[in-house]
């Protein structure tokens, strides 16, 4: 099992490496659920650590139904991403209705593979809004996805057991990634009881901030308009001393 910490900084990279993640998903603007990162934010994490870097593709916040135009943003996107050598891009788009989109996610698939056609696609946290999580990881194999992240369709992943096990037993060939406010203390069931592939989380923390701004200069600001989040390096490090411990108890099992 993998650990992957979501980043939005070249500092946050730097943290994730010495806590000793696998991986890391980038994205801008985390305290939106994240967006796709800029050309410059990629290359100063591509620069930052050696561990391969999955890019989210997002055009916008909210939902995951795209009208035209964001579809043609989030394909240019996927292009580009790939060209800057990321080792994933992470998509997700779905049909009003509820269903995976799957035309447009075979789109997202096709620009980013005429980059690269060995690169991964992950599709995102979406599915947990799908009509059925289960059946759509089916489809989405048939399309060529390499891994889903999902929450188990909730809030927290760790109450998802049910439907991650689902997925994870529907033996799809796709890989099964547990997100979705993962803490430190789920992370053995989610090995045990679920058979996840990876755990996906934040690992975040409040950054610092200069006092004395008040004025919100955005909708999503909220009531402090310095907050922002930082990777915190020993909450990384405390995932994956957890994980290391499920990884040698299976080891044992298997001896």
């Amino acid at each position: 099992m993998k650990l992957e910490i979501a980043i939005a900084s070249a500092a946050g990279a730097v943290a994730a490496y010495r806590g000793g993640a696998d991986r890391v998903e980038l994205c801008s603007a985390l305290e939106l659920g994240g967006v796709t990162p800029s050309a410059g934010l990629i290359a100063s994490v591509l620069d930052a650590s050696e561990l391969p870097v999955q890019a989210l593709i997002r055009p916008r916040p909210g939902d995951f139904c795209y009208s035209p135009e964001e579809l043609a943003t989030a394909v240019l996107e996927s292009v580009e991403c790939a060209k800057q050598g990321v080792a994933g891009v992470v998509i997700g788009v779905l049909t009003p209705s509820g269903h995976v989109d799957l035309a447009a996610t075979e789109r997202l698939i096709e620009a980013a593979r005429s980059v690269n056609s060995e690169i991964e696609i992950v599709f995102h946290r979406a599915i947990d809004q799908a009509v059925n999580a289960v059946d759509a990881v089916g489809s989405l194999a048939a399309l060529g996805v390499d891994r889903v992240l999902s929450s188990g369709q909730a809030a927290r992943a760790i109450e998802g057991l049910a439907s991650l096990t689902a997925m994870v037993k529907a033996n799809s060939g796709v890989q099964i990634m547990a997100g979705g406010g993962v803490r430190t203390a789920d992370i053995p069931a989610l090995f045990k009881e679920a058979g996840v592939a990876a755990v996906h989380l934040s690992a975040k923390a409040a950054g610092p901030a200069i006092p004395g701004a008040t004025l919100a200069l955005g909708s999503a600001d909220g009531s402090d308009p310095n907050a922002y989040f930082v990777t915190d390096k020993d909450l990384v490090s405390a995932a994956a001393e957890q994980l290391n411990s499920c990884r040698s108890t299976a080891a044992k099992w298997a001896y």
